[in-house]
């Protein structure tokens, strides 16, 4: 049997290492455009001159050759012919396969914005070489800008303020009110506020970007750009932008075939199988939000699948972030954003002295979501409860002290048995 896993992140790298164990004759290739294994969740710790690449590296030094993977390292594929079962390489070089599994992940998106393409310093945040272009730029930059904060947003701007050959002004720009706006409340986004002020950022909400000025001296380069909000509009000085406005997934090449994706990404169902017979998809290339975790058991899922081990995706939980920034653990669960939709959803909240902040949203005994900061101990229950859809409403005690024995019992044969 000859596999092929195009992708070398999360989903593609437990991917290939389960059917390793799975099949051990089995011929095993690895496609990606990067030549390095990293983790994308810490990139920032690499901008921040915390970790080398050696650092972010989540696999052993000789992983591929203790799994006898063939991987074919810094080349990107141009186009699948799903009838021939033939991939083709941007060097022109075909590869065979029996079975794929489609594990590409997504890029950057650049919004419409005028002059935002084809320019030196004005680059995106998803990979290695992104973070090689940051760092070289950053060296010499005065004002550096950062479109949007969300999670890669800010993974950008704790970097730089983290790396100390960074000496530029930091502007943050969002759209919404508040930083991390699909994961967290304006309570605990206040947290990280506090701490992005103190490293003298400049933070602009209510905003977005609707021009990317060139230097008259360089028309391949941006020094400054177009602020419009609801207060004033402005304009800001920037040697470097690093647009972080949200993700596509890398289908590209996928245009010509029968592959089914949509507006947010590859379609594949909980067994990792496309609409294609023996293609099939696994992580981020989904659009779905996928989180680390997640990924990686999407891998293993449809990598079983394909040695014809049967195995499903049965807890699937794509919102659910956790960050830890400025040493504040938080982690947010359930869309945070989208809980004014619900028609009766409760919602309590708490907070202590020593800056723990809990929130949970319930109605008719079911948690729909939380965020939880500065303590995340209670988190692997709401996590089971959210996820199983236990109904918690015949426990009396506070939504906020449910623990795990409120819902243990032994059975018959002296095991533990979690039920409502």
């Amino acid at each position: 049997m000859k596999y092929v896993i195009i992708g070398a992140s999360a989903a593609g790298i437990n991917g290939a290492e389960n059917l390793r164990a799975l099949d051990k004759d089995a011929e095993i290739t690895l496609i990606s455009e990067d030549t390095a294994i990293y983790s994308r969740c810490i990139l920032h710790h690499y901008i921040g001159n915390m970790r080398d690449v050696e650092g972010i590296n989540f696999v052993d030094k000789d992983f591929f050759e203790k799994n006898m993977i063939n991987w074919i390292k810094g080349k990107a594929v141009t186009s699948l012919d799903e009838t021939a079962k033939l991939i083709t390489l941007d060097d022109g070089n075909t590869i065979s396969y029996d079975k794929l599994l489609i594990a590409t992940g997504s890029r950057p998106f650049f919004p419409p914005i005028e002059n935002i393409h084809g320019k030196k310093n004005v680059v995106g945040l998803k990979s290695l070489n992104d973070c090689d272009t940051i760092l070289t730029l950053s060296k010499t930059a005065k004002n550096i800008v950062v479109v949007g904060a969300g999670l890669i947003g800010m993974d950008a701007v704790v970097g730089l303020l983290h790396n100390k050959d960074v000496h530029a002004k930091i502007s943050l720009i969002e759209m919404a009110d508040r930083l991390l706006p699909l994961q967290l409340d304006k309570e605990a986004s206040s947290a990280y506020e506090e701490k992005l002020i103190e490293g003298k950022v400049d933070i602009y909400f209510n905003s977005k970007v609707t021009k990317l000025n060139p230097n008259p001296e360089n028309d391949l380069e941006i020094n400054s750009l177009e602020l419009e909000n609801s207060e004033v509009n402005t304009r800001i000085d920037a040697d470097l932008i690093i647009v972080c406005a949200g993700v596509r997934a890398n289908v590209e090449f996928l245009k010509n075939t029968t592959v089914q994706y949509d507006k947010r990404g590859l379609i594949f169902n909980k067994k990792g199988e496309t609409n294609v017979k023996d293609i099939y998809g696994a992580g981020d290339v989904s659009g779905r939000g996928t989180i680390w975790s997640v990924a990686v058991k999407n891998g293993i899922v449809a990598t079983s699948n394909m040695a014809n081990v049967h195995r499903v995706m049965d807890d699937f939980f794509f919102e659910k972030s956790t960050m830890n920034f400025f040493d504040i653990p938080t982690l947010s669960l359930g869309c945070i954003s989208s809980f004014d939709k619900f028609e009766n959803l409760k919602i309590e909240t708490m907070k202590d002295s020593k800056g723990v902040y809990k929130k949970i949203a319930h109605k008719d005994g079911h948690i729909y979501g939380a965020i939880i900061q500065g303590d995340l101990a209670y988190t692997g229950v709401l996590t089971q409860l959210i996820r199983l859809y236990i109904d918690i409403s015949k426990i009396k005690k506070s939504v906020f002290n449910i623990d795990y024995s409120d819902f243990f019992n032994i059975n018959s044969s002296l095991e533990f048995k979690y039920e409502d």
